[in-house]
C-alpha cells in the first residue's frame, strides 16, 4: 500500500509536523470512478497551498444509492494516492466530512465549482463545513474547471449495473422527467402534514451459525452470534416519511404487556408526534427472526403476538381521537398489518374522512386470506403486493394488469400501485392509462421493509400530484433502497435518497 495513505488519526498527527510553513489543502469526496475532472480539480486544489490532502467516504456511506460504490474504497485510495500532486490520502470515518475537518483543520478546504454557489437543497452541508472550516482559522476555496465529468455518468454509461430493459427506461425517463423537476418534486413534500397509522412491530434478528443435525433429535442445532432489533411496522413508515414531510404524527397499539415504549420513543425521529393507545393483555408485536449469519439466509421466524381485534373500549378512543384531529392532516398513511389494531368501524372513519388516504393491507403469515385490501371501500391511493392482490381475487387466469383494472373499477380507487418485486411496479390511475416501471434494485439483501419504504414514498408523491411515472420511480428507488438492508435497519434519508436519483438519472 503506498506510502501515502494513511489513517486519519495518523495523518493528523503528521501534518502537525508537516505544515509549519506550509499551507494544507484538503479536498473531501467519494471519487468512485477516478477521471479527468478529479484530476484537474486535484491539480488545482494544490495550487492553493504547499500540501495536499484528499479524505474519501469509506463504501458504507457512499450514498449513490444500491450497487455503489462500483469501485472498493481500498482501490479509490490507491487509485488517489497515485497522483503526483496528492501528498496524502485518508479514508474518512463518518458519512459526512465535518469531523475530517475538524481533525485535519486544512488552510484552505477546496470544492467543486458546482458547490460554489450553493447553499440549499442537497448542498446545504456546504454551510456547515464552510464553519468548521472557518472555525480553526481556514478558509474555503472553489475551483474553476468547468469539466463536468461525473462518476455516476460514467459509470451508468459504461459499467451498467442494470439489464438493458431498465438501462432503457432511465434512459427514456430522464428525456421527459429532468433531474431538477424530480427532486423539486421531493422537496414539496416538506409542505405535508402526514399522520400514519397502524401498528408497532418490533423486528427482532437473531444471527446464528448452523451447527448440523443434534444427535439426538431431527431438528437444526445453532449457535448464536449476534443479536439486533429494529423499529419495524408502522414506526419504519413514520420513520421515512419524517425525513421528507415537515411534521408526522403517528397512531399505533402497543401491548400493556412489555410495551418497550423506552426503546420504541428512541428510535423515532425528532419530527414524529407519537401517540400511544395500548392494547389489554397484549404484548407489544415482535417478530424474531432468526438468520444464518454467513449466507444470510432466513431460517425460522416467531411472533410475540395478540391478534385479536381491540376491545370495544379502545376503539372508542381510537375513534375520538380521529374524529378530533382527522382534518389536521394532508395526507393519511394507513399500513394495516392485520394484527388487530384496525377494526370495521375505524376503518370506515379513515375511509370517510381522511383528506388524502393511501393504505396498504398487507398478507403475512399471521393473517394470510384474511386482510384483503378490499376492507378498505375507498382510497385515494392503495399499494399491493401482487400475491395479495391474487388473493383478493383468487383467480389464476388475470394477468396483473387486468387484476389492477379490475380492482380499481370495484373499488372506489383513484389510484392503484402494484408492486412485482423484481419485475417492477404497475402504476395505476383512473383517470390516465397504465405505467410501468422496472425494478432498480441490483442488490437484494432482504425484502422485509420494502413493501413500506413504497408506501411512504409513493403517497406523498401522490398527495403532492407528481406524474405517475414519477410516482412509480420514486416508489422503486425507494424499494431498491430497503431491500439493499437488513430489515428495518435504518430508514430513508432525504439527502442520500435525492443523491440516489441524481445517480440514476446522470
Amino acid at each position: 500500500m503506498s506510502l501515502k495513505i494513511l489513517p486519519l488519526k495518523e495523518l493528523s498527527e503528521v501534518l502537525d509536523t508537516a505544515r509549519k510553513g506550509k499551507t494544507v489543502v484538503q479536498c473531501h469526496g467519494c471519487f468512485d470512478l477516478l477521471h479527468i475532472g478529479h484530476i484537474r480539480h486535484f491539480t488545482e486544489a494544490k495550487s492553493f497551498g504547499d500540501l495536499l490532502v484528499v479524505t474519501v467516504t469509506p463504501d458504507c456511506f457512499v450514498n449513490k444509492g444500491p450497487g455503489r460504490p462500483a469501485f472498493k474504497e481500498y482501490l479509490r485510495l490507491e487509485a488517489i494516492a497515485s497522483l503526483d500532486c496528492v501528498d496524502y490520502v485518508a479514508l474518512n470515518e463518518t458519512q459526512t466530512a465535518e469531523e475530517a475537518l475538524h481533525t485535519l483543520k486544512p488552510d484552505i478546504y477546496c470544492k467543486g465549482p458546482e458547490y460554489k454557489d450553493s447553499n440549499e437543497g442537497t448542498n446545504d452541508f456546504i454551510a456547515a463545513e464552510k464553519s468548521i472550516v472557518e472555525s480553526h482559522g481556514g478558509k474555503m476555496a472553489f475551483t474553476t474547471d468547468d469539466m463536468t465529468f461525473s462518476s455516476s455518468r460514467l459509470i451508468n454509461n459504461y459499467l451498467p449495473a442494470f439489464s438493458p430493459e431498465v438501462t432503457d427506461f432511465l434512459k427514456n425517463f430522464k428525456k421527459d422527467f429532468p433531474i431538477q423537476s424530480i427532486v423539486d418534486g421531493i422537496d414539496s413534500f416538506q409542505d405535508l402534514n402526514v399522520l400514519v397509522v397502524g401498528d408497532t412491530i418490533i423486528d427482532e434478528y437473531h444471527y446464528v451459525s448452523t451447527m448440523g443435525k443434534s444427535m439426538k433429535e431431527p431438528i437444526l442445532a445453532s449457535k448464536l452470534i449476534s443479536e439486533e432489533k429494529h423499529a419495524g411496522g408502522i414506526l419504519a413508515i413514520a420513520n421515512h416519511v419524517a425525513s421528507f414531510a415537515g411534521e408526522v404524527s403517528l397512531l399505533t397499539l402497543l401491548g400493556d404487556r412489555q410495551p418497550q415504549e423506552g426503546f420504541i420513543r428512541s428510535t423515532l425521529k425528532e419530527n414524529v408526534e407519537p401517540n400511544f393507545f395500548y392494547k389489554k393483555n397484549s404484548p407489544t408485536i415482535v417478530k424474531r427472526r432468526f438468520v444464518e449469519k454467513e449466507l444470510l439466509q432466513k431460517l425460522f421466524e416467531v411472533y410475540e403476538i395478540n391478534d385479536e381485534l381491540i376491545s370495544g373500549r379502545r376503539e372508542a378512543k381510537v375513534l375520538n381521537w380521529l374524529d378530533k384531529n382527522l382534518d389536521k392532516y394532508d395526507l393519511v398513511i394507513v399500513a394495516d398489518y392485520g394484527h388487530g389494531m384496525l377494526t370495521p368501524k375505524i376503518i370506515n372513519t379513515l375511509c370517510e374522512k381522511a383528506p388524502f388516504l393511501c393504505v396498504n393491507a398487507q398478507g403475512n403469515a399471521g393473517n394470510l386470506g384474511h386482510n384483503p385490501i378490499s376492507k378498505y371501500h375507498k382510497a385515494d391511493c392503495v399499494s399491493v403486493a401482487q400475491h395479495e392482490l391474487v388473493l383478493e381475487f383468487r383467480s389464476q387466469h388475470l394477468t396483473p394488469l387486468e387484476m389492477v383494472e379490475a380492482l380499481a373499477e370495484r373499488m372506489d380507487y383513484k389510484n392503484v400501485i402494484l408492486t412485482r418485486g423484481k419485475y417492477g411496479t404497475v402504476c395505476y390511475n383512473r383517470e390516465s392509462s397504465l405505467t410501468s416501471v422496472p425494478a432498480i434494485a441490483p442488490k437484494i439483501v432482504d425484502r422485509v421493509g420494502a413493501g413500506d419504504a413504497v408506501l411512504s414514498l409513493v403517497s406523498m408523491a401522490l398527495c403532492k400530484n407528481l406524474p405517475m411515472e414519477v410516482v412509480g420511480f420514486i416508489g422503486n428507488a425507494a424499494g431498491a433502497e430497503a431491500v439493499a438492508i437488513v430489515g428495518n435497519k435504518t430508514s430513508l434519508q432525504k439527502i442520500p435518497f435525492i443523491k440516489h436519483v441524481e445517480s440514476l438519472l446522470k
